[in-house]
């Protein structure tokens, strides 16, 4: 049975036996369907040489291919910090970020900006207290969490705050002047009449 050699450094495909099959069929099942495996191979003849890639002599094509290769930073001016993998966890941690005017009324933040668009290169730090601040402003083992919105939910001063914020908001959305159509139950027909005296 003759074997077709395939190219060079392109692809991989384990030898496997043919099995014989006991019906008596043709040689031509047994056979290796060419059209099958050239077409799983890619072979674009303008970019192989004897069976192996080389690069385009077109500088516009080399400088694509170029770019491609590059890494993902923010430049030399910025130390070429790369461009972290965004997780569901740093998404919520940047999205209170931005929110950061509104948790706490003590401090007054700058606005980010009306862009709403994450930022795309970042570094996330822990931040290490000094000794002398060991009583004054260090956070305890318990209060650590593993992300800033986790902290931020299990602060009871900020959940208070939060509570009262949302209580004044609903307080003042609620349309007024319809009391009568909330109370729902046997006796609102009732309670619309005492209503009217």
């Amino acid at each position: 049975m003759p074997e077709t050699a395939a190219p060079i450094g392109l692809s991989w495909a384990p030898k496997l036996p043919s099995f014989a099959t006991t019906s008596g069929g043709s040689k031509s099942d047994h056979a290796p369907n060419p059209s099958a495996a050239q077409g799983s191979l890619w072979n674009r003849a303008s970019d192989l040489v004897d069976g192996l890639f080389v690069a385009p002599r077109d500088p516009r094509q080399l400088n694509k291919l170029a770019r491609k290769n590059v890494k993902d930073t923010a430049g030399k001016g910025w130390f070429d910090m790369p461009a972290p993998t965004i997780t569901p966890e740093l998404k919520k941690d940047l999205e209170i970020l931005q929110l950061r005017h509104v948790i706490d009324p003590k401090r007054h933040f700058k606005r980010a900006g009306k862009s709403k668009a994450l930022p795309k290169y970042f570094q996330v730090g822990t931040v290490v207290e000094p000794a002398s601040e060991f009583y004054s402003s260090r956070l305890k083992n318990r209060e650590r969490k593993a992300t800033l919105v986790d902290e931020l939910l299990s602060d009871q001063s900020l959940k208070s705050y939060r509570m009262r914020k949302v209580r004044e908001i609903q307080e003042i959305r609620t349309p007024g002047g319809n009391q009568k159509w909330k109370n729902k139950g046997k006796k609102t027909l009732k309670r619309a009449k005492d209503r009217r005296k």
